[in-house]
């Protein structure tokens, strides 16, 4: 079961993905309550896909699956932090280990 969760006016809450190993942020997406529930009941990462308006499952195309370790959400209930085993290659859909790989020099 669930907790009562804060999703935005389109039904998203911001997902952070982070590897359990050595606590790389990995990836950002949104999940809805479906999406949630999914990873919930198979143990691997399920999205909602602003773009396409469909779920997805981390790495059902690429094979670069994240299983789930721990599922915790922030104190205003409105942000998820999944960590995860990443396998494969990466978790970033352009091949890099993480989505956060480009830095802003200041």
């Amino acid at each position: 079961m669930t907790p009562k969760l804060k999703y935005n006016e389109k039904g998203l809450i911001p997902t952070i993905i982070q590897d359990i190993k050595n606590n790389e942020v990995l990836m950002m997406a949104y999940m809805n309550q479906t999406s949630l529930e999914k990873t919930i009941e198979t143990g691997l990462t399920h999205f909602w896909s602003r773009s396409r308006q469909k779920y997805w499952m981390k790495g059902e195309t690429s094979g670069n699956v994240q299983k789930v370790k721990e599922i915790l959400y922030d104190c205003d209930e409105d942000t998820l932090l999944i960590k995860v085993e990443q396998s494969g290659s990466g978790a970033c859909h352009t091949g890099e280990r993480t989505c956060f790989y480009r830095r802003i020099e200041k």
